[in-house]
């Protein structure tokens, strides 16, 4: 009898233990998951995301839901995100000047600390555009134009109204900003002409000889025009310019672990490497949570520098 019960209790220790060991979120994900995009729809940034919310969809076993919450240069998506609980079931895909910029230039109420990243899945080829048949085809020429004409062009929030706005400071010209609500609204604006040149998150790309590309604004070069100057080249800056999947502060590693694999696979799904290489002219490109969080304070960082003499 004695021996009954304590192979019961023995029985009921192992499996307390093998419960208490086992991942606290084998089963995640158990229902939708919402992919917050912080821009207007039919800008660069949700146009990847419908595609790539698909492919992670049917690589987790669940609905990808995207939601558009545009406003503020991606602060209000962002500010719902660094409010939602920590499960895995709010995510956002965006630029990573959304965590960083806001908290260093507006009245926000999160940091980058805020945010749980899970994966980097591009790098946006962002430069300064204009319609195909603007009176400059080269930066130079914009700038040459500047000086002897008042030029309007598309704001697309704080953070590159500060960049465009720091070109003309250098080269003692000005220009005025017309509000948009980003890439969706911007683009119709420029072909309409309301606007001379805009920002582009590389959107520009689906307009093929509708529009011509003057400066890149990146570190680098662009993937769909190599032979394009870079303000890294004329200035010594550039903008941040990772694509990057997030989760609000805390997220469980078990669950991180898990949408950075699901990601991981999901990038390389046909139609989304079609979406970025053919159309979009981006490079896929893949990096893990641990590697890109560090790129994150890295980047962070460097923009602190770039508020110091650009924003303020």
């Amino acid at each position: 009898m004695v021996r009954s019960i304590v192979s019961t209790v023995s029985a009921a220790f192992v499996a307390a233990t093998m419960l208490a060991v086992a991942p606290a979120h084998a089963d995640f994900p158990e229902k939708p998951i919402t992919l917050i995009v912080p821009f207007a729809a039919g800008g660069s940034t949700e146009t990847m995301a419908r595609v790539f919310s698909e492919a992670l969809g049917r690589e987790l076993g669940q609905r990808v839901i995207v939601k558009t919450r545009p406003g503020a240069g991606g602060a209000i998506g962002a500010t719902e995100l660094s409010k939602a609980p920590a499960d895995g079931y709010t995510i956002m895909f965006s630029t990573s000047p959304v965590l960083m910029w806001p908290p260093l230039t507006q009245d926000v109420s999160y940091t980058l600390d805020d945010f749980t990243p899970i994966a980097q899945i591009t790098v946006y080829q962002q430069a300064i555009v204009a319609r195909a048949d603007a009176p400059f085809d080269t930066f130079e020429d914009l700038i040459a134009y500047a000086k002897d004409n008042s030029l309007n062009y598309a704001d697309q929030g704080a953070i590159t109204k500060a960049y465009i706005d720091y070109i003309a400071s250098q080269e003692d010209i000005s220009w005025t900003g017309i509000p948009t609500k980003g890439g969706g609204e911007a683009m119709p604006f420029l072909l309409g002409g309301k606007v001379d040149f805009t920002y582009s998150g590389g959107v520009h790309g689906r307009y093929g000889d509708k529009m011509k590309v003057l400066l890149a604004l990146v570190d680098g070069r662009l993937m769909g025009d190599p032979d394009i100057p870079s303000i890294k080249d004329i200035y010594g800056i550039a903008m941040p310019s990772q694509g990057v999947v997030s989760g609000p502060a805390g997220l469980p590693e078990d669950v991180v672990a898990k949408l950075e694999a699901g990601i991981e696979v999901a990038v390389k799904d046909e139609e989304f490497v079609k979406l970025l290489t053919e159309n979009l002219s981006f490079p896929v490109t893949f990096v893990g949570a641990a590697e890109l969080d560090a790129d994150l304070d890295e980047t962070n960082e460097g923009l602190k520098k770039v508020v110091e003499t650009v924003a303020r």
